[in-house]
């Protein structure tokens, strides 16, 4: 079986895009990073750097999901890009 490199148009800054969503999510739901980070098991200051670093220092999947479970938001709504 022949193989052969696709092409895909990945987005490279979906990460920021993820980072942007969950501090636009959590402003509108109302809470502090402090009270986000205490409803999913992390310190504060990892809210504030994913926050405020546009996502460089990174998140798992897990965190996402416990995430949109406090903030009520479906999981692909992170995902999505706004002008």
């Amino acid at each position: 079986m022949a193989r052969f490199k696709r092409d895909f148009d990945f987005d490279d800054k979906i990460i920021e895009t993820i980072s942007y969503n969950v501090r636009k999510y959590r402003k509108l739901v109302g809470i502090t990073q402090e009270q986000l980070a205490l409803d999913i098991g992390v310190y504060p200051e990892f809210i504030r750097k994913f926050e405020s670093t546009r996502g460089s220092e990174g998140l798992s999947l897990y965190s996402l999901y416990k995430i949109s479970i406090v903030l009520g938001v479906r999981i692909d709504k992170f995902f999505e890009y706004e002008d």
